[in-house]
């Protein structure tokens, strides 16, 4: 939908969930920093994020790269809340621990409890709430570890990988094949660092278990996230897009979902340029990436 983001807002009959807070721009594609039509996107859609937290009854991250939780604006979001956060000391790397205890810092006093995600579960009226254990963000223990998040209503059902690049690994599909949710939303292969950062292995590996998430008897399979980075994403995965035809599952992005356009800014940032010239050297002060 335009930024690097996955903040997702779930409401049941019991429960109004918001999961991974955050939004932010890749800071460099085709050696181009973002255009400021990004910059105008990510300003909307924060604004968006901040509205549906304060509707929220919990806020869960993730984990700490800045895309899924802002640690310095409008921190009253997490005043009153029930917060469940990635274990800020056990199963982090370096960075990530670092930003975890800053956070902390600035959210101090502010939410009415604190849980720790890993395993966490709860019930409230017909709603269940569970956490996975934690899985690589990736295919290694390089850039941390995630929680993927799963909930039920009556016989509805929703599962959040959060930034597992895949799922390439065993690990990683576990939680869904186990939980088999009916809509289940997925950050999909980074196939735009294919060949660089991201093997063919392993995108042979995420298809390979996004075909088994299919055969689990999932309704509609959101891909995004690090799969939408990606111009050609359609063709890195056809073979799992024919799959699904046959099997009537819906692929969807999170934009088709939402009913709205596909709005690849970051894959599209050399097209920005071209058809809108702006001064390369102007830059805002906003942390980019992850």
């Amino acid at each position: 939908m335009g930024v690097r983001s996955m903040a997702t807002f779930i409401e049941t009959k019991d429960l109004k969930v918001l999961i991974d807070p955050g939004v932010a721009l890749g800071p460099y594609r085709y050696g181009l920093p973002p255009h400021p039509i990004e910059w105008k996107k990510l300003e909307e859609d924060w604004k968006v994020i901040v509205n549906h937290a304060i509707k929220a009854d919990v806020i869960i991250v993730t984990h700490y790269h800045y895309d899924h939780h802002n640690p310095w604006e409008n921190l009253e979001i997490y005043e009153g809340k029930l917060l469940i956060l990635k274990n800020p000391r056990d199963n982090i790397n370096y960075s990530q621990r670092e930003r975890a205890q800053f956070f902390l810092k600035q959210i101090e006093k502010l939410p009415k409890r604190i849980e720790i995600a890993e395993e966490f579960k709860m019930s409230i009226g017909e709603t269940t709430l569970k956490v996975s254990k934690p899985v690589f963000h990736g295919t290694n223990s390089k850039l941390g570890y995630v929680v993927e998040v799963y909930l039920r209503e009556g016989d509805e059902s929703f599962l959040y990988s959060s930034d597992v690049e895949g799922p390439s690994l065993n690990d990683q599909v576990a939680f869904i094949l186990e939980n088999k949710p009916k809509v289940v939303m997925i950050d999909g292969p980074m196939t735009y660092m294919l060949g660089y950062r991201y093997s063919i292995a392993s995108l042979k590996a995420s298809i390979a278990n996004l075909r088994r998430i299919l055969e689990s008897g999932v309704e509609q399979m959101i891909l995004d996230h690090h799969l939408l980075r990606d111009l050609a994403w359609r063709e890195r995965i056809s073979e799992l897009l024919v799959e699904a035809e046959n099997r009537r599952v819906k692929i969807l992005t999170s934009a088709e979902y939402a009913g709205k356009e596909l709005n690849m800014l970051e894959a599209r940032r050399k097209e920005l340029y071209e058809r809108n010239p702006v001064n390369r050297s102007e830059s805002k002060k906003w942390v980019v990436g992850e």
